[in-house]
């Protein structure tokens, strides 16, 4: 298939220092669909434009701040104080603005469900719909999970994950001492490449998987790290369970969500909880799945076709 090209691109300056790459493809007069990339730090690629249909769709692609195109990236020197789940929603509102689209209909993907769904309670009004896969809301207990109770399930790859913590941070969470590992130019680089490697580990049970190849870019690793490690030491900076707690107020909003039975990533019990209470939501459970897999781009098809309007 080939790529679909940009109908307008640019970097649009969104504060502190900030400027994000966005771009647009497909239908001009198409339903407008804002697709969210995961990560934190992933960035957005040129295969993802394939996510929209190009006569039904007007598809909105930009690079969260810090990452991908966007300028400038989380290196050493960024502060990332000013790298937070309300930043991006203020930015994703500065480009709706800027691109004159009054709603749009939301694509998230992994770490991109978290901030479909906070910028969805945080501006209801704005969104038609949302097309979610690989659900996560970045709650403390996913993070603990993903980077502490999943050595149950991989002892040997955990006991890896953790060996480059040094003796003098061994008393905080994982998580947390490789936020303090990768703010040291001394140990970035290798704590980068560990984590990396983590992060191939806890999908590898999709029976598809394949190692993501830009974690073989030493500046993408660390990048990717970094803002991985920021996010989720805080949890999202959002409140415990906020997102599960708020989930009533979607209510209206049309949801589909679609997850793998064997995502460990993210585990089902997320979407299964939402679904529970945001009662405008449907649930597709892919039995063949992890954290992707051939079953999930249908799926995301057929929802960005049936709630576009």
């Amino acid at each position: 298939m080939t790529d679909l090209q940009p109908l307008r691109s640019g970097h649009l300056p969104v504060g502190d220092g900030h400027d994000v790459y966005w771009e647009t493809v497909g239908n001009p007069e198409g339903t407008p669909v804002l697709y969210l990339h995961g990560g934190p730090g992933s960035g957005a690629s040129v295969g993802q434009r394939r996510l929209f249909d190009p006569a039904l769709h007007l598809g909105v692609i930009f690079d969260q701040r810090g990452c991908g195109r966007s300028r400038p990236l989380a290196s050493l020197q960024s502060d990332l104080s000013v790298n937070t789940t309300s930043h991006l929603i203020a930015d994703i509102e500065l480009l709706r603005n800027h691109l004159q689209i009054e709603r749009w209909l939301l694509l998230g993907l992994s770490w991109g469900t978290t901030l479909a769904l906070a910028y969805a309670l945080s501006h209801p009004q704005r969104v038609t719909g949302l097309v979610l896969g690989l659900v996560t809301t970045t709650s403390k207990a996913e993070v603990e999970w993903i980077t502490q109770h999943m050595r149950r399930v991989f002892p040997a790859e955990w006991q890896r994950f953790t060996s480059v913590i040094p003796s003098d941070l061994r008393d905080m969470r994982p998580v947390d001492a490789y936020v303090e590992l990768l703010a040291n130019p001394a140990t970035a680089t290798a704590a980068a490449a560990e984590w990396c490697r983590w992060e191939d580990v806890h999908v590898s049970l999709d029976p598809a998987f394949q190692p993501f190849p830009r974690f073989q870019d030493p500046e993408f690793r660390e990048v990717f790290a970094r803002l991985v490690t920021h996010y989720w030491s805080n949890h999202a900076f959002l409140a415990e369970s906020e997102i599960l707690d708020r989930a009533p107020e979607l209510d209206g909003i049309p949801g589909v969500m679609i997850h793998g039975r064997y995502d460990v990533s993210s585990p089902m019990e997320t979407p299964w909880l939402l679904n529970q209470t945001w009662r405008s939501s449907e649930l597709h459970v892919m039995d063949r799945s992890g954290h992707g897999g051939a079953e999930l781009l249908p799926l995301v098809d057929d929802a960005l076709r049936r709630l576009s309007n």
